[in-house]
């Protein structure tokens, strides 16, 4: 009886220790991808494994606004799910089978002294970076992150200018974007792609006077058919914000008239 109790004892503590390991595991993953996504602070309230199947979900996720602007929140995402290949990361690899972002609101801050919270994320920044010195045409640069399958939604997107005066002004935009990406291999135009969705069927890049060319290329390279799905959001973009540009002066013009 007691060695029956012993040998239970030790299957107990082991697959707890399994479970315990996997889930470091699990948010080292999640923490360390977003953070080079984003460069930005994150929580993770939650966070749920498979006791069976090789899957993490995180829940309560927040991602918050650098020092200097007066919103604290950048990004709300409720729920953030992964399926991994558990023996990649013994090669040194991210092989991450499927992942489901489920964000519920971005949040798009102009502060006091006109400067975006979207221009201090790191998938922005490299992007610009590309584009002034002109690489953008040349591949991505070798990573050892792989996303086979990749479900994007994204519910409502804000934005708050508080240049304007006292108070900021506030619009709303509800684009309930569902779509869907796969074999994703560079988390720079992973960052360039969820920000030009989020900002394409709204007129923020307009009225924040941000440059969605410069994510154009990053989002072109996200997929290896430069003509495929990636490659078009890359213009559409682009012609979003030139048609934003052309309203606004159109108005102007009647104004004027």
């Amino acid at each position: 009886m007691k060695k029956s109790r012993r040998i239970l004892l030790i299957v107990f503590l082991t697959v707890a220790g399994l479970l315990v390991a996997r889930g470091a595991l699990a948010r080292w993953v999640i923490t360390s991808q977003v953070k080079a996504i984003t460069g930005m602070p994150l929580q993770i309230r939650r966070l749920d494994l498979g006791l069976f199947r090789p899957r993490v979900v995180a829940g309560g996720i927040k991602l918050f606004n650098p020092p200097g602007f007066q919103d604290k929140m950048m990004v709300d995402l409720p729920e953030l799910s992964v399926e991994y290949d558990l023996p990649a990361f013994f090669r040194g690899q991210v092989h991450l089978r499927e992942v489901r972002i489920d964000l519920r609101e971005f949040v798009v801050v102009k502060n006091r002294e006109g400067k975006l919270n979207l221009d201090s994320l790191t998938a922005v920044q490299k992007a610009k970076e590309a584009k002034e010195k002109k690489e953008g045409k040349k591949p991505a640069e070798k990573s050892n992150l792989r996303i086979d399958t990749l479900h994007l939604k994204i519910g409502k997107v804000v934005y708050k200018d508080y240049s304007a005066g006292e108070k900021p002004m506030v619009q709303e935009f509800t684009i309930n974007l569902d779509e869907e990406y796969r074999d994703i291999t560079d988390p720079t135009a992973l960052g360039s792609l969820i920000v030009a969705r989020a900002l394409f069927n709204t007129t923020i890049a307009g009225l924040a006077n941000f440059d969605l060319g410069a994510l154009d290329q990053q989002v072109r390279n996200l997929l290896k058919d430069p003509l495929g799905k990636a490659g078009r959001i890359g213009s559409e973009t682009v012609d979003a914000a030139t048609g934003v540009v052309e309203n606004t002066l159109n108005k102007l013009k009647k104004v004027i008239e």
